[in-house]
């Protein structure tokens, strides 16, 4: 099995968690929805990271799921933050807009994964 750090999936991922802390710092008006976002964001790589070394197809599919759980958790938490104004549109906007673009490239790797195993 590949090394999950060379996953194009999990450096987009890391790419998305580290933008999203930088934003959950700023928002100084909603502090428990930041945390939050940057919880959901950091789930999504760890449990790509997590499945890969767990050493089993079966595994590796199963927290792929999770990762994709947590992407959409963290698309709702960014679409509430920019309804409630605690961050604005521009900020917002592309990251929902990667938070969806991360969903697809998970269930196409879920799927990928899935038809190579039958």
């Amino acid at each position: 099995m590949r090394r999950f750090e060379d996953l194009r999936v999990w450096q987009e991922a890391r790419l998305l968690a580290r933008d999203v802390t930088v934003l959950a710092r700023a928002m100084r008006d909603d502090a428990g929805l930041g945390n939050q976002m940057r919880r959901a964001a950091i789930s999504v790589a760890a449990n790509i990271a997590e499945g890969c070394d767990r050493g089993s197809d079966a595994d590796f599919r199963r927290f792929l799921v999770m990762a994709r759980g947590s992407c959409g958790e963290l698309r709702s938490h960014l679409l509430l933050a920019m309804d409630v104004t605690v961050c604005t549109d521009v900020r917002g906007a592309p990251l929902v807009a990667r938070c969806d673009r991360l969903g697809r490239m998970l269930s196409a790797f879920i799927d990928w994964a899935a038809r190579c195993r039958s």
